[in-house]
């Protein structure tokens, strides 16, 4: 997994390629936690369209992502879900909890 950060106004957007597993949630969740909790970025954006797979370690990390958030009071939001990880999402009955748009323009309009 590969992770990109950039900065727009009051936004943080990862960039996110590759897979999302046992091996690279930690350094998901570290990098989330620390715009969340420590620099309290009002939005922090996910830019899912490159991963390629996700599993449950990597949905807890979006999970408590999504609780740093609301304990600091930003907002959390993905976008770019393929077919797979939109699926993934329901499964888990997670797709309605997070705020999810099409594309980057949507997701930094809001």
């Amino acid at each position: 997994m590969q992770i990109a950060a950039r900065h727009l106004d009051k936004t943080t957007i990862f960039d996110i390629s590759g897979d999302i597993d046992l091996a690279t949630s930690p350094q998901l969740r570290k990098a989330l936690l620390r715009e969340l909790r420590e620099l309290k970025m009002p939005r922090v954006v996910l830019n899912l369209g490159a991963v390629r797979y996700i599993d449950s370690s990597g949905v807890a990390s979006l999970v408590e992502g999504l609780k740093a958030s609301r304990d600091v009071g930003s907002r959390f939001i993905l976008f770019g879900l393929n077919k797979t990880i939109r699926e993934v999402l329901q499964l888990s009955k997670l797709l309605k909890i997070f705020e999810i748009y099409e594309n980057e323009e949507q997701s930094v309009a809001t």
